[in-house]
């Protein structure tokens, strides 16, 4: 029996491998994703991001109890720090598994950075379709910070929550990072310190004053959290549920996804273009004569550009 022929029948070991194979992106690894596509479409996929430190983990933690309760399979991409040593994920699944180690309808799957950006989002995205073939109802991301590569990770989620603490400031720095343009739904945790009350206002102000989005009326929700004492989980689980359900009735999650895969085409394509010119251009001894004429003062580097495109570039 193959490895995908044991996955389409629910073993876990060969999740595991399909996982690792696809996320080091070996050969064959496209046709395998190609596969998988027919059987995916079905899970939910809610980002987890925020601040270092916020407690996203123990949130995760919790909220995979609450759906477990409504009888729903759920997996989880840890996005972790990468090991100084190992390039592997620092904090890894054991640590998290504590609570589920002999729960089969949990899977938990760590993603180091590795120090890289650009593969990071789509690796991570291509992982969320393998557990969503697999048949995982509802699919949890969350991620080390708040840079450019979370933006591009929960652009591939359809639902955002973004985890702030008392301690995370002003709200103005929060819009800033760009956190009030993704987050469909805000949870101040750690709400037993001081402050607490203080960034709830603020992030209430910010969402009133912030440009109002037509496409959506959705109101962005403020939740309070104790995560570690599974204070307000329950409100933050039936939100997202509200979210989801609403999305969905005003076919806006239809139209997300079909702008997901329209981006997903154009990046496979892009990247494909851009191996391909490259490899023919830095195997030309052309460029070396080209960038001699820059040094000589003879040309520039937009003129080149413009005549290497031109010949490499064959026109349909």
């Amino acid at each position: 029996m193959t490895v995908l022929e044991r996955f389409y029948q629910g073993d876990k070991r060969a999740l595991s491998k399909i996982i690792s194979y696809i996320e080091n992106r070996q050969d064959g690894y496209q046709d395998i994703l190609g596969q998988l596509y027919s059987k995916a479409g079905k899970a939910v996929r809610i980002a987890i991001t925020g601040p270092p430190g916020a407690g996203k983990s123990t949130i995760v933690n919790r909220l995979i109890h609450q759906f477990l309760k409504k009888s729903l399979k759920v997996g989880v991409i840890a996005v972790d720090p990468s090991s100084p040593f190992t390039g592997g994920a620092l904090l890894g699944d054991r640590v998290r598994m504590s609570d589920f180690h002999l729960e089969t309808d949990v899977y938990f799957r760590s993603m180091a950075t590795r120090g890289a950006s650009g593969g990071l989002a789509s690796a991570t995205s291509n992982v969320s379709i393998v557990l969503d073939a697999f048949g995982f109802d509802i699919i949890l991301m969350e991620t080390v910070g708040v840079g450019q590569v979370e933006l591009d990770i929960v652009d591939a989620c359809d639902s955002v929550v973004v985890v702030m603490v008392p301690e995370s400031g002003d709200a103005v720095q929060t819009m800033k990072a760009g956190l009030m343009e993704i987050a469909d739904i805000f949870v101040v945790n750690k709400s037993d310190r001081p402050n607490s009350e203080r960034i709830v206002t603020d992030l209430r102000q910010s969402l009133e004053t912030k440009k109002i989005d037509k496409e959506s009326d959705w109101k962005v929700p403020i939740i309070s959290t104790v995560a570690t004492d599974d204070k307000n989980i329950d409100k933050l689980t039936e939100k997202i549920n509200q979210h989801i359900e609403y999305i969905r009735s005003a076919g806006i999650l239809e139209k997300k996804r079909y702008n997901q895969l329209t981006k997903k085409i154009v990046a496979i394509l892009k990247s494909r273009f851009e191996k391909e010119f490259l490899e023919k251009l830095i195997s030309s001894s052309e460029l070396e004569e080209q960038i001699k004429g820059i040094i000589e003062g003879e040309t520039n580097p937009y003129d080149i550009s413009n005549r290497l495109f031109e010949k490499f570039y064959k026109k349909p």
